[in-house]
């Protein structure tokens, strides 16, 4: 058995109440697919009898999982990356621009660049702490989102971080552009968020989900189109754009969850038009308040510019 790992963990509170699949995926940073296929093969062990992945976990249960090597092993491409932007650098952390593209950190199946792997080529030492393929990863955008980012560099500062996360005191403001005219103009969202039912790439609004709430405040309004303000009070997965998706008023270039493909063609739009904008945030070792802002990329700067000159459908 030597190409295969048994590693024990016990369940950490931000997953408590997931099922297995969904929380194992986020924990070892594996692919939903590979975690199910270690639950159909009777690798993943709790007070010695195996796992379904319907079950839920608890925070504190102690779970085994028997790793091949193939799917532990993630290999860190050290690549720069063209348009990443360090906003702010110092002993403890860095704060990035990170462009559309990149994903935060290396997983099974993503063969492009990556934060952590950018970092490293360009010679920043990172925390050691957290699992082998996102160390000093506190939070994440998805590979289409552009926006900021914050990496620890020490491992004190990604304990304080990640917990500063989990007690929801960091404040996360994004600009988004969705479809229609948002009524009210302000508002929360709060809808609780879980994998699709039926589509493992999605997410949706479920009963049983985990509490999700989004604040919205409309920046201006376009014909068919409205610029939005969001700031995440929590941050599931695809949170934006599965409220406003649920609300009917999904995020232009969005086609996975539900855009018109006619107006984000009009708007040269190739994925979501979201940008997380500004975090605002407590340093981790001197706890001076720090707010960091982010303009558009280019992409996002000339869907705005068209808004005035397109024949919008």
């Amino acid at each position: 058995m030597s190409d295969r790992e048994l590693r024990t963990l016990a369940v950490p509170e931000g997953v408590a109440g997931e099922r297995i699949d969904s929380a194992l995926t986020r924990v070892l940073g594996l692919s939903r697919t590979a975690v199910v296929k270690l639950l159909e093969d009777g690798d993943i062990t709790t007070s010695n009898r195996a796992m379904v992945k319907s079950e839920r976990v608890s925070a504190g249960q102690v779970i085994e999982v028997l790793l091949p090597a193939v799917i532990h092993s993630v290999p860190i491409p050290l690549t720069p990356i063209d348009g990443l932007e360090i906003v702010y650098e110092d002993d403890d952390i860095v704060v990035i621009n990170k462009p559309v593209g990149c994903a935060a950190h290396p997983s099974p199946g993503w063969t492009g660049p990556t934060v952590v792997g950018a970092l490293s080529a360009a010679g920043f030492v990172i925390s050691t702490s957290g699992a082998a393929e996102r160390q000093g990863i506190v939070h994440r955008l998805d590979v289409g989102t552009s926006g900021l980012m914050i990496v620890a560099k020490s491992d004190r500062a990604f304990t304080v971080l990640k917990d500063a996360f989990r007690t929801r005191s960091v404040e996360k403001i994004y600009h988004a552009l969705i479809q229609g005219h948002m009524d009210p103009t302000t508002g929360t969202i709060d809808a609780p968020i879980d994998r699709h039912p039926k589509e493992d790439h999605r997410f949706a609004v479920v009963g049983t989900g985990k509490d999700s709430i989004t604040h919205y405040e409309v920046i201006e309004f376009y014909r068919a189109v409205s610029l939005v303000k969001v700031e995440l009070e929590t941050g599931r997965t695809h949170q934006i754009r599965v409220h406003f998706s649920a609300l009917s008023h999904p995020l232009v270039g969005d086609m996975t969850y539900g855009a018109d493909p006619v107006l984000a063609k009009s708007l040269a739009m190739s994925r979501p038009w979201l940008h997380a904008k500004e975090l605002r945030f407590e340093h981790p070792i001197s706890r001076a308040k720090l707010n960091f802002t982010a303009p558009y990329p280019a992409d996002l700067t000339a869907s705005l510019a068209l808004l005035s000159d397109a024949v919008l459908p």
